[in-house]
């Protein structure tokens, strides 16, 4: 049977009366001009957690994490930190640290001096505040590099010193925005591994704001999509990838097909709209049959995109409508043999058509 997708609640998976890390209630955000960039919004992170906040430029994602960090005030609403309401707290006076982009380290300042900073603004002793700086350097494997500057450092060591600064002040939530924006796709993904490790070790509640949807799905234990302020579904990754609740959630992340209206009633006998995802439809000759019990449609090959390991398959269907097949590449001798302009056959398991609500 084909599967019907349904909205996950935004709460975490934490015991019964445990108190969330973050709690979100009714907020609101407007800036001049009447722009809502967040519509009343409940939200809950557990402690330890880590949670993603996805979607497109302009979504409200970033809008709400600069609402927990204090940088923004709620037109209307409440944040509570560990059940704490710090809605009119300024940042400083809010158990949280951002990290930016940018890095923001002091070029005249060693790494080891980068990282004690926040220390000595506390007046932490200087022998403390050592041992502590050099405890968060080894969180991030860095702790050889102390004495070197910033200019020495590769951009994804010079992040790594912005988290160890971050995490020596032991925040009850670290908050980052798009921290891997600026580094190239390799060390992005490095870094990404290295991330999801930190926050496993350290134990912290991390929020992590990015548009990147493999990035969203590579490291969070939840992953909440926004749109236009408001969150259009929230589970993990595999929740949020094999049962989008909404065309938008599959459309933004990953790649999928959508069938709808005469299209879906001509393809699969039923009328609404229906997620496929590339990866779950198989490519075959026209006149080969299907297995039994699969759903099937016909169509003619528009276009075939190489791509390394794999190659999409564009499909021009009898029935109206566009399908895209996802085609795993073996071999430099195991490669898809179809062409432009071949009728084929495409079929898929009913339980991968996802009903969007």
């Amino acid at each position: 049977m084909p599967s019907v997708a349904r909205s996950v609640p935004v709460t975490p998976p934490q015991q019964a009366g445990e108190i969330p890390a973050i709690s979100l209630r009714g907020v609101r955000k407007e800036f001049p001009g009447g722009i809502v960039a967040v519509h009343d919004l409940d939200l809950d992170i557990a402690e330890g957690e880590f949670v993603t906040l996805l979607g497109p430029s302009g979504s409200g994602k970033t809008t709400v994490l600069r609402l927990i960090a204090g940088f923004e005030q709620p037109t209307a609403g409440m944040v509570l930190l560990r059940s704490r309401d710090v809605t009119a707290a300024p940042p400083f006076d809010r158990d949280v640290h951002t990290v930016f982009q940018d890095y923001a380290l002091f070029p005249h300042l060693s790494v080891l001096r980068n990282v004690e900073y926040p220390l000595r603004i506390a007046k932490v002793p200087r022998a403390e505040r050592r041992e502590r700086a050099l405890a968060a350097l080894a969180t991030v494997r860095l702790e050889a590099l102390e004495d070197r500057s910033p200019a020495a450092l590769s951009g994804g060591q010079r992040q790594r010193v912005a988290l160890a600064r971050a995490l020596v002040n032991r925040p009850a939530v670290l908050l980052l925005d798009e921290p891997l924006g600026a580094l190239d796709l390799k060390l992005r993904e490095q870094m990404q591994i290295e991330l999801k490790e930190i926050q496993r070790t350290s134990g912290i509640t991390f929020v992590f704001v990015t548009h990147d949807q493999d990035e969203a799905l590579t490291l969070a234990d939840r992953t909440i999509v926004f749109s236009e302020g408001r969150v259009e579904q929230a589970g993990s990754a595999q929740e949020v990838y094999e049962r989008p609740a909404s065309a938008f959630v599959a459309g933004f992340v990953g790649t999928s097909n959508v069938l709808a209206g005469a299209v879906a009633v001509a393809v699969l006998g039923r009328d609404g709209s229906w997620s496929i995802r590339p990866e779950k439809i198989t490519v075959t000759a026209a006149d080969h049959a299907a297995p039994a019990g699969w759903t099937t449609a016909v169509g003619v090959v528009e276009e075939l995109v190489y791509t390394g390991a794999t190659t999409r398959c564009v499909v021009a269907l009898e029935a109206g409508g566009v399908l895209s097949a996802l085609l795993l590449n073996g071999g430099a001798d195991d490669l898809p043999t179809f062409a432009r302009g071949q009728d084929v056959r495409l079929s898929w398991r009913p339980e991968h058509e996802i009903h969007l609500m």
